[in-house]
């Protein structure tokens, strides 16, 4: 919070050069200046509680600046702008954070409404009240004293506000009329400014047109579900849209699923009861054409987690029909239980589609970190993709080709398992590739150069064993193309192995013995070491070895046991016998 403070004070001297008007009238970059106060105020990060925060500051320093506080801490007066106090531009700047801090309560209300549906009723009436604001900014702009490029900003905010109030009613055509206007705006205003503040407004564009094909798919348009389709491949339409879309594919996909009743897999004709089973299957080629078309990695891994979370999903629910049909199945005796049943074979089909898709996307993420690579480093500071990175993704993919090896209802498939095997061994000969890689950074020639041998030991059995599957290898990397590089690569290490061995000859045989010994106690000997012109240097010893001292001598009475003391007979006072009258005596006391 503090550092949200500290952030506002420091712009408003520059919101305040945005405020002013070139051509002697007021002026607003309404559209600029909150794009700026969103992208440093929270919104980067999705979080609108924190840009409200600041909504509401900067109103409190607006209304302070300007002397219009609406009474005092003991009583509230309500006043309005009005077209007669537009002396200063920021006059309408206090008008537009309002709008803006209602709408981001309504964005903020609409995250929180996924799990607390009473907070939509909220919602809306958060959002009419940004809309009835910047009616109100709309109306203030139409005075003579602001110029016109402001009063076009305020239309379209106003139209893009009423559009989002609109879109939540699910009033389609009304929200489609009130965005194409905001964008035909924009469209006129990139068009006739700046290229920076073009750029501005293309963005808001670009933003706008996923709502109003959305809005035309609703009304009827049915050619606006593939522009909306290739605006997910671009991805674009985040935000409110992401949501929609995807509702928008499952209600299709729901549609067209009861016109499907079964699957054929492996020359198996699978009957397909489970509702979330036909969802899935039918949208199975248009998300694998989806990600075919993908050019942009990030949108194609995006693309993968999606199709990968609906594929556990369907399969969680096959997983429940099953254990219901394992306990009917323990409940009659005279079934085969050794059969594989059409609901179990369905299970394993979508495990293998999992598997694959798993295999599809991490070869999808090696080839970019290959391109990586081998692409030289622009920044030393940062680190860039090593092998191991590689052999870590290619370990994942041998993983789930061992689990698709051992899917039931295809123990039987030879050729299944023959593919399986294959796909196996092209895998493991990338992998030993980049492990042999890893061994060539840290200088370790010999293991590498039997790594590479064994690359070539896997590329020719591949090669050996393609004879008969000829559409096995269609989706693989090339075997021969890594073949060829393995030959390169090898002559490459022998070359500097050679080299690393002709400069370690050429070192004398002194500077070769690595000696530990402190540069005080050889200053004698002269020797090149790179370590004493670097950060540890080996100078002195320390800590110093403990050396011997001569210690203080111990005395031992040792004479005591043979001294014979004189006789103290003559010292020791003797007791007389005194009798009765020597006890008489000292009773009386005469004997003291």
């Amino acid at each position: 919070m503090a550092s949200d403070k500290q952030n506002d004070a420091k712009l408003s001297p520059m919101d305040e050069n945005k405020e002013n008007s070139s051509d002697g009238g007021l002026g607003l970059e309404i559209l600029q200046i909150i794009k700026e106060s969103q992208q440093q105020h929270g919104l980067r990060h999705g979080d609108y509680q924190r840009y409200r925060g600041y909504c509401s500051r900067r109103l409190r320093r607006l209304r302070k600046t300007l002397g219009f506080r609406m009474g005092n801490r003991h009583k509230f007066i309500g006043k309005k702008i009005t077209v007669e106090m537009l002396s200063d531009s920021r006059y309408l700047l206090l008008v537009l954070m309002e709008a803006e801090r209602a709408w981001s309560y309504a964005m903020q209300l609409k995250q929180e409404a996924n799990t607390e549906p009473r907070k939509r009723f909220h919602l809306l009436a958060r959002l009419r009240k940004a809309a009835k604001h910047s009616e109100k900014l709309e109306k203030l702009c139409e005075s003579p004293r602001v110029d016109a490029k402001t009063k076009l900003e305020a239309q379209a905010y106003t139209s893009y506000l009423t559009g989002m109030v609109e879109f939540e009613l699910q009033e389609w055509k009304l929200a489609m009329e009130a965005f194409n206007k905001c964008k035909t705006i924009y469209e006129k205003l990139a068009s006739a400014f700046t290229e920076e503040l073009a750029l501005l407004y293309r963005q808001r564009v670009d933003e706008i047109s996923p709502n109003i094909r959305y809005c035309a798919y609703n009304i009827g348009d049915q050619n606006a579900i593939n522009d909306l389709m290739q605006m997910r491949l671009t991805g674009g339409g985040g935000g409110m849209m992401a949501e929609k879309l995807e509702a928008l594919i499952t209600q299709a996909r729901t549609k067209q699923a009861a016109t499907m009743s079964e699957v054929e897999w492996r020359g198996r004709t699978v009957p397909v009861k489970i509702d979330k089973a036909r969802i899935f299957l039918l949208g199975l080629a248009d998300n694998e054409a989806a990600i075919a078309q993908t050019a942009n990695e990030e949108t194609k891994e995006h693309l993968y987690e999606t199709l990968l979370a609906e594929c556990r999903d369907t399969i969680q629910a096959v997983r429940e029909e099953l254990k219901s049909e394992m306990k009917q199945r323990e409940r009659s005796t005279d079934g085969d239980n050794s059969k594989v049943s059409n609901l179990q074979f369905l299970h394993s089909y979508l495990s293998y589609i999992k598997l694959c898709t798993l295999v599809k996307r991490n070869e999808s993420m090696a080839r970019t970190l290959q391109a990586k690579l081998k692409e030289p480093d622009a920044d030393e500071s940062k680190r860039g993709p090593r092998p191991q990175d590689l052999i870590r993704l290619y370990d994942i993919i041998l993983q789930s080709l061992a689990e698709l090896s051992t899917l039931q209802g295809l123990e039987d498939d030879h050729t299944f398992q023959k593919e399986v095997s294959l796909k196996t061994l092209v895998y493991k000969a990338n992998r030993c590739f980049f492990i042999a890689q890893s061994y060539v950074l840290v200088k370790k020639w010999s293991e590498a150069l039997v790594l590479y041998e064994r690359v070539l030991k896997y590329a020719k059995e591949v090669q050996s064993k393609t004879k008969n599957l000829n559409n096995s290898l269609k989706d693989l990397p090339d075997v021969q193309e890594l073949i060829a590089e393995v030959n390169a690569e090898k002559y490459s290490l022998q070359a500097a192995a050679i080299l690393d061995t002709d400069e370690t000859a050429e070192v004398p045989s002194q500077q070769q013995v690595k000696d530990n010994t402190p540069l005080c106690n050889r200053l004698e000997t002269f020797r090149l070491e790179p370590a004493l012109v670097g950060k540890q240097p080996n100078l002195v010893q320390f800590p110093p070895d403990f050396q011997p001292i001569p210690c203080k001598p111990l005395f031992f009475d040792l004479a005591l046991n043979h001294v014979a003391f004189p006789p103290l007979d003559d010292k020791v006072e003797q007791k007389g016998k005194g009798g009765l009258t020597g006890y008489i005596k000292g009773i009386f006391g005469f004997g003291s």
